[in-house]
């Protein structure tokens, strides 16, 4: 069974930082593009950042300068670390992947609450 796990969410005061990573795991042949999204309360998700497999990134004008994003392709993880917090980034942050198992498809993590607040 194919999962991606989430982790390292939590609260932290405005300009402070947190590091998510996610884990890809299960009978997985090629892993392709890895990226973050998130949804706040009342809003659409929305793409975050993204790293493809040639380590080629792309990140929400909302973010970018803020956030890194990562992958250690040995480990099949993909890290966001996130820096400067700001309140408007209170979401549910979710990792997706773009994987090769029986066939290509996306997949999607639990998602990790991401509180910014004083």
């Amino acid at each position: 069974q194919v999962q991606l796990v989430e982790s390292g969410g939590g609260l932290v005061q405005p300009g402070g930082s947190l590091r998510l990573s996610c884990v890809a795991s299960g009978s997985i042949f090629i892993i392709y593009d890895m990226g973050w999204y998130r949804q706040a309360p009342g809003k659409q998700r929305e793409l975050v950042a993204v790293i493809t497999p040639g380590g080629g990134t792309n990140y929400a004008d909302s973010v970018k300068g803020r956030f890194t994003i990562s992958r250690d392709y040995a480990k099949s993880t993909v890290y966001l670390q996130m820096n400067n917090l700001k309140p408007e980034d209170t979401a549910v942050y979710y990792c997706n992947a773009d994987l090769l198992t029986a066939s290509r498809n996306p997949y999607w993590g639990q998602g990790t609450q991401v509180t910014v607040s004083s």
